[in-house]
């Protein structure tokens, strides 16, 4: 019988064992880097999980610092690296090669975060895990629409409370609608720290083409988002100079940022003259095709701040899908993608075998500029950086360039623009949502920076102001609202600000860039929805230089004022026939959708949508600083028929103690005894006897054990202590 109770507690002391080791284990896969994750494309749960934590560019454990060098990785103390072998680039975060190590926000280790590819339906489930020592965190899936399910949509105070450092968050949801979409963080400027990635829903279609997916952003190797969302609004100082902001081809000014560089796939090189072509030799990004084989290329703009004209030497580019939803493909040259917006386009490699650049360059102005390049490389190609240059556009072969955030390049670089309204969608059954009487409304929305002596980032004039709870599942405790806030006509002001939207109405918006707070052309984007684009009016440019001349005069922003001068907090149609609906050259029956689209700079973007997805949506500025600034605004859609918040579903708030409550808490202090004596010498008798109780089994048990030894053998090679505990290791 002995015998058989000290089997009994070494197996239970064996599985506890083996169950630490798995969690270990466990743990270590969950804060390990990987290559991304696919699911089966018969499964109907797709589950993953994400590891949010800080992490270093230009650095593993292992070699501790690396820097660049034709192309390849070193390890820091390496001095000739012909007889070297170069430290794997899928090991480590180059970033722009800059040696000096940057903090990073990222998932997984890994900049950009793992891939998450997954089919149209199937039920998602992600696991987020804080690591971050000092942070909240929540994770947005950018382009889902979350029809069912706004408690995953994954904006602080909006559509949860921020996962507290140490705390895990599930976010679980259909995958729908199919195409190319994106993850990435919402709380503060996280998101430029390098919390991002892709996310993909294919459709359940035969024989797709081969894909790649291709990230592109801007990128500064000094400081982090919160560092340079301070800079923006308290200016940039270098060598006791003001830095000034750069210039986009159409004379407008940028927002206070610098860029270094551009990143693709999280691997760029920084130029140290871009003229003569110097740089560090830092590793880029390869893709890899197939001669004679036409590929799918899946664009996403992952960036703070500028937007990016890309082009591949010596290939044309068939785009195909913007935002997730198909268009009439069209034959172009580049196309200018934005921060949050994504196109799909379809490559033939119909070239000699061969490497060929893959570029991005903003639309700065020389000799400021930000470049990304990547490689595409043929199967047999050797293993060598490019020698290819990109189209001269000629008189006679003019470039066209999709998406133009303005009317017309320079007249002398012969390219033409197509303006995203001029696309048309391909979808044969997708027409834009009716004017039903009674059951239509109208918005105007002036994302700008209005102001006489400041000039915040706002809707209307009202920048916002979080609740400090989660809006969707806590909105009785919602006390930052507007209703007993003056904004007006010429002022600004901080709150809250919601669009009530009723169930079942074609809400038409109108989002203006407008007045004396008009800016550099923001990309907006909207939660919730994907909404159809009927219409883009742009400013008045010159046809030879393609400089600004005036804003777009089919908008009064009122304000009593002239329109240089006016907020407009409170626009309307300047022709008022055209209200209702009516505004002529509007594309109704093929419009193309977006979730992300740019307001062009004195101008004005029509879309519509259908409020059919109860929620609470945030519209916002996709350029980070404008968003932490202030830009962005709440859809308060259909709130009758939300769907019942999940059980268990994490609440937040303040907390505060009021007067009388501090007085009564001191009142209700009663000095005493905390244990009569008597009952205190009784506790502690019984205490004392029940340890010794405890010690005398201990004592047998041992004894026991030494005896029947024999029996088990237990390795404790693996045992953690001082000298092989990592926590013990310099």
């Amino acid at each position: 019988m002995t015998t058989l109770i000290n089997i009994i507690i070494k197996l239970k002391y064996l599985i506890k064992n083996i169950a630490m080791l798995s969690s270990t284990l466990l743990l270590f896969l969950l804060v390990s880097p990987v290559i991304g994750y696919t699911c089966e494309k018969t499964a109907k749960i797709c589950e993953t999980s994400l590891s949010i934590g800080h992490y270093l560019t230009m650095f593993n454990r292992d070699t501790l610092a690396v820097y660049p060098k034709q192309g390849k990785l070193y390890k820091y103390d390496v001095t000739n690296t012909s007889n070297a072998d170069p430290v794997p680039k899928e090991d480590i975060i180059s970033g722009d090669g800059w040696e000096v190590r940057k903090l990073l926000v990222v998932a997984n280790q890994s900049l950009p975060g793992p891939d998450i590819i997954v089919y149209e339906g199937q039920t998602v489930i992600i696991h987020v895990k804080n690591h971050l020592h000092s942070d909240t965190v929540t994770v947005h899936w950018h382009g889902l629409h979350q029809s069912g399910t706004p408690f995953m949509d994954g904006v602080p105070f909006v559509s949860q409370c921020p996962i507290e450092s140490g705390q895990t968050f599930t976010y679980k949801f259909k995958a729908y609608p199919p195409g190319t979409f994106w993850y990435h963080s919402h709380v503060g400027s996280q998101r430029v720290d390098g919390l991002l990635g892709a996310f993909v829903v294919r459709k359940n279609e035969p024989d797709p083409l081969p894909e790649h997916i291709m990230q592109i952003q801007d990128w500064n190797h000094d400081w982090g988002g919160d560092m340079g969302y301070q800079l923006m609004v308290n200016r940039i100082i270098e060598n006791r100079t003001k830095y000034t902001p750069s210039q986009s081809l159409d004379g407008s000014f940028f927002s206070l940022f610098k860029a270094q560089s551009g990143l693709i796939n999280g691997r760029g090189r920084f130029y140290s003259d871009l003229e003569s072509g110097t740089h560090n030799e830092a590793p880029l990004e390869v893709f890899n095709v197939k001669q004679n084989t036409s590929y799918r290329f899946r664009v996403i703009s992952v960036g703070a701040l500028f937007p990016f004209r890309v082009s591949v030497d010596n290939h044309m580019l068939s785009v195909i899908e913007s935002d997730g939803y198909p268009i009439r493909p069209t034959l172009v040259e580049s196309f200018v993608i934005n921060p949050g917006e994504r196109f799909d386009f379809v490559i033939n490699a119909n070239q000699s075998i061969g490497n060929y650049w893959i570029r991005g360059k903003t639309l700065e102005v020389t000799p400021r500029y930000t470049i990304a390049e990547a490689i595409l490389r043929y199967d047999d190609a050797p293993d060598v950086e490019p020698t290819t240059a990109r189209k001269v556009c000629t008189e006679q072969d003019k470039c066209v360039v999709i998406n133009c955030p303005f009317t017309y390049f320079p007249k002398n670089e012969f390219t033409e623009c197509i303006r995203f309204d001029q696309l048309r969608s391909s979808a044969s059954n997708d027409p834009a949502p009716p004017v039903v009487d009674g059951k239509f409304k109208e918005y105007f929305l002036n994302y700008a920076f209005p102001g006489v002596t400041s000039f915040p980032s706002s809707v209307n004039g009202i920048a916002m102001e979080f609740p400090p709870v989660s809006g969707v599942s806590q909105p009785q405790q919602i006390t930052t609202g507007c209703k007993h806030v003056h904004c007006e006509d010429q002022k600004h002001c901080k709150c809250t600000n919601a669009l009530s939207l009723n169930h079942g109405d074609t809400v038409q918006m109108v989002l203006l860039n407008m007045g004396v707070g008009r800016g550099w052309a923001h990309p907006v984007h909207m939660h919730g929805h994907s909404f159809y684009v009927l219409k883009m009016g742009y400013a008045e440019y010159n046809e030879t230089t393609g400089k600004f001349i005036a804003q777009n005069s089919d908008i009064d922003c009122r304000g009593g004022v002239p329109i240089q001068k006016s907020f407009c907090n409170n626009a309307s149609w300047s022709n008022q026939t055209w209200l209702n609906g009516n505004v002529p050259g509007l594309e109704l029956q093929n419009p193309p959708r977006k979730d992300t689209l740019i307001i062009p700079s004195g101008g004005y973007a029509v879309i519509r949508i259908r409020a059919d997805n109860p929620g609470l949506w945030i519209m916002h500025c996709h350029i980070e600083l404008h968003a932490s600034d202030g830009m962005a605004m709440l859809l308060n859609e259909s709130f009758s028929y939300l769907p019942k918040t999940p059980k268990h579903f994490p609440t937040c708030g303040d907390f505060k103690i009021e007067d009388e409550e501090k007085f009564s808490v001191i009142a209700d202090v009663k000095i005493h005894d905390t244990i009569p004596m008597q009952q205190f010498y009784i506790t502690v008798g019984v205490m004392v006897a029940v340890i010794l109780i405890q010690l005398l089994i201990i004592i047998i048990n041992l004894r026991n054990s030494h005896r029947k030894s024999s029996l088990f053998k237990i390795d404790n090679t693996h045992s953690s202590n001082a000298k092989t505990n990592q926590a013990f290791t310099p």
